[in-house]
């Protein structure tokens, strides 16, 4: 089993015809196929079931389409590392970023990073956090600046800020009060991050409490220019509030209400020594 063979294997099951993948991979039809018989007989196993249509996955092909695509890439992954480390101090880091990523990317340790190591350069992809993951896991990032909550799998991390969500409004809504607590929160129309509202419900639900959900939507930066309209009261993070509120910006009485950024990588994905220096970054 080699990585041509890989390689062949999983275009084959992405086309589901031997003919177009044969086309795709610029190789006669008989020299796929043969390549394709080595490696079931090595394997011991059978990996497709020829249809009227195309292919089928067996099984034991299911099963290898997953090895053989974490194969691959690790395999380029290694080349990458070995090239960096011959270069150097240089290289191109991919790292993606969510909008709410205030004063992280970049960040006056990455600006400084980026000056001490002029043969370094950055291709910077911006997003929302699940736009971002799916770029991730596509291996078109190196690295992500990423807001929770969001699921966490074959996925490693270290924190970059922890902070409270906040009530933003152009209306005085509570005169007088330092900080709002969720019984005042849930008799006002709410302008919400979509992705914040399992959170938010589960707390209104532990109280008793029904919010009334005005607007969803899917920035934070959108909830408050809503909220700005008078429409309602936008529920954001304190870094978001604090950059681009206009109106009244109050803590929020919710030890349960927070979010953290984080700095995200695959699990299965060599770290290059350039990747391990802007870790290093962000973890200190």
């Amino acid at each position: 089993m080699n990585f041509k063979q890989l390689n062949y294997f999983l275009v084959v099951a992405e086309e589901g015809q031997i003919t177009s993948a044969a086309k795709r991979l610029f190789v006669g039809q008989p020299a796929l196929s043969y390549q394709l018989k080595q490696l079931e007989e090595e394997l011991g196993a059978k990996l497709f079931i020829r249809q009227p249509y195309g292919i089928e996955l067996t099984e034991a092909g299911k099963k290898l389409r997953d090895y053989a695509g974490q194969i691959l890439t690790l395999a380029k992954n290694v080349q990458t590392e070995i090239t960096e480390l011959d270069r150097g101090g240089r290289g191109r880091v991919k790292l993606g970023s969510v909008s709410s990523s205030i004063g992280e990317l970049p960040s006056a340790k990455l600006t400084a990073f980026a000056s001490q190591h002029p043969g370094v350069s950055f291709d910077i992809y911006e997003d929302n956090t699940f736009g971002i993951l799916d770029k991730l896991q596509g291996n078109l990032l190196d690295l992500a600046i990423v807001r929770t909550p969001y699921n966490r799998v074959n996925l490693n991390f270290v924190d970059i800020s922890d902070e409270p969500m906040t009530a933003v409004t152009c209306q005085d809504f509570f005169p007088g009060k330092e900080k709002v607590g969720l019984q005042a929160l849930a008799g006002q129309p709410l302008v919400i991050y979509r992705r914040f509202e399992d959170m938010f419900k589960e707390a209104f639900a532990e109280k008793g409490l029904t919010p009334n959900f005005v607007v969803k939507c899917d920035d934070s930066r959108t909830a408050i220019r809503w909220s700005d309209s008078g429409l309602g009261i936008a529920l954001v993070p304190e870094s978001i509030a604090k950059t681009y509120a206009k109106g009244h910006i109050y803590p929020i009485d919710s030890a349960k209400w927070r979010t953290r950024l984080q700095l995200v990588w695959r699990k299965d994905r060599v770290v290059t020594p350039l990747m391990r220096q802007i870790i290093a970054l962000y973890a200190k």
